[in-house]
């Protein structure tokens, strides 16, 4: 067992929804062993108010939470990162920084919620739904013996939790 705590950054293009309820589900559930991270290629200024409402409403911390640029987290002075992760598909496609350290990359695309039209409800919805599958790709992370694995297998398993539907941990609940 090791007591290494993980530096993780979530990357999406606005850094004002996906990759801020990551940086919180992290944070809230990593058990201590991660430093969690969020960024935007090009972003927003401001955090979507339905990202922190569903935050509160999942019962995490809504505060602190602010939309930045991925260059405070590509300079020598920043935090050197193990996990980068891209959660939604435009930041995938991007040139991104060279990070320093090398660290291990997947893309977790999660539709935008932000992009949803319509009623109050409706947004909220989408919001619940991307949620959910961060929760459960996050809780699918957690779950990782990353002391125990190879780079390669490491590298395997962080991809294929990016493919999982739901990414429900094994022998866990889905609440």
């Amino acid at each position: 067992m090791t007591d290494r705590i993980y530096n993780v950054l979530f990357l999406c293009t606005g850094n004002s929804a996906r990759s801020i309820m990551a940086e919180a589900l992290l944070r809230a559930r990593g058990g201590g062993r991660f430093n969690a991270y969020s960024a935007g290629s090009h972003p927003k200024g401001a955090v979507n108010p339905y990202a922190l409402t569903t935050l509160e409403t999942m019962g995490l911390p809504a505060e602190g939470f602010r939309s930045k640029s991925w260059d405070e987290f590509a300079g020598s002075d920043a935090p050197r990162m193990d996990f980068v992760f891209t959660v939604c598909d435009s930041a995938a496609g991007e040139i991104c920084p060279a990070w320093p350290g090398q660290p291990m990359t997947a893309h977790w695309g999660i539709e935008d919620p932000a992009a949803v039209e319509g009623t109050d409800i409706e947004k909220q919805r989408a919001f619940a739904t991307a949620f959910r599958y961060l929760r459960n790709r996050v809780d699918q992370f957690c779950a990782i013996p990353l002391h125990r694995l190879d780079r390669l297998a490491l590298s395997k398993r962080l991809r294929e939790i990016g493919e999982m539907e739901g990414a429900t941990p094994p022998n866990a609940i889905a609440d």
